[in-house]
């Protein structure tokens, strides 16, 4: 089985192992003992019954066959495209996002407070880690504590964590197409329907980037260290402006020779 593999990003190769997947998704299940925000309902699986059929092998059908009740912006990890914001009905992600693998760069960072209390992660905390002459094509950003409790947190109504919207309008003049996050928003819970930083990443509605994408609530464990990625960003493909998604990592470590099918790999990229 293949157990490395390269890529050439901007004229620099580098390598990762297919076999080694590092998965920042949270999961979907049934019950009120997951991550939830903006007042969401609880995933909910239900059992199908159709006459004589029950669609669960434990009380005794032949098959399990459930029915899932979720809202994808408020259950888990989620990815989202423009149309979020837009009253377009044909600005859904299954025609936004048409790649699946991206270049990334982890970066953790220190929300500062504001005079009000809020939690907010500014721009120049997070531009100190990248190098404008050689930006990724997707940003992932941890917040710090990294807290275990965000597997469970149930968001709505805490007014949580959000991004100053300088920091979306940086990503989106420099080219940087996918933005995942350990929040439930870039934007403030509340905002009045301004959504500042969702308009300034889509550049909405003047110059919309259409293929750009926002994805929340994932979780980055600690063991995972700030760095060079290869994102593997998958959804489902649902017709709609949001799609529950799986974004999984691969270390990316620059190659410094390849003989015979084997990679040697040097210390990774800051």
């Amino acid at each position: 089985m293949l157990s490395s593999a390269t890529i050439t990003f901007r004229d620099r190769t580098y390598g990762y192992n297919p076999k080694q997947p590092l998965d920042i998704s949270l999961p979907l299940a049934s019950g009120p003992e997951n991550v939830n925000c903006f007042w969401a309902e609880p995933v909910q699986v239900d059992t199908i019954i159709v006459g004589d059929f029950v669609g669960s092998v434990a009380q005794g059908g032949s098959t399990n066959y459930q029915r899932v009740h979720l809202t994808p912006h408020g259950n888990g990890t989620h990815t989202e495209c423009f149309g979020h914001i837009s009253p377009d009905p044909t600005a859904t992600l299954d025609k936004c996002l048409n790649r699946f693998l991206f270049v990334a760069q982890l970066v953790s960072v220190q929300p500062r407070v504001l005079e009000n209390g809020d939690l907010m992660v500014m721009a120049e905390d997070v531009v100190a880690w990248l190098d404008e002459g050689n930006l990724p094509e997707a940003l992932v950003l941890r917040t710090l504590p990294n807290l275990e409790s965000k597997r469970t947190a149930q968001y709505s109504g805490t007014n949580p964590t959000y991004l100053e919207p300088t920091l979306a309008e940086y990503l989106a003049q420099h080219g940087i197409q996918h933005l995942l996050l350990d929040l439930p928003s870039v934007d403030r819970e509340e905002d009045g329907g301004a959504l500042l930083a969702h308009h300034a990443f889509w550049q909405y509605p003047k110059n919309t980037r259409i293929q750009a994408t926002i994805t929340e609530l994932i979780f980055v464990p600690d063991a995972v260290e700030d760095g060079w990625y290869l994102l593997n960003l998958q959804v489902t493909s649902l017709v709609l402006d949001a799609s529950p998604s799986k974004p999984v990592l691969y270390a990316l470590l620059p190659v410094v020779s390849s003989l015979g099918g084997s990679v040697s790999f040097a210390e990774a990229p800051h």
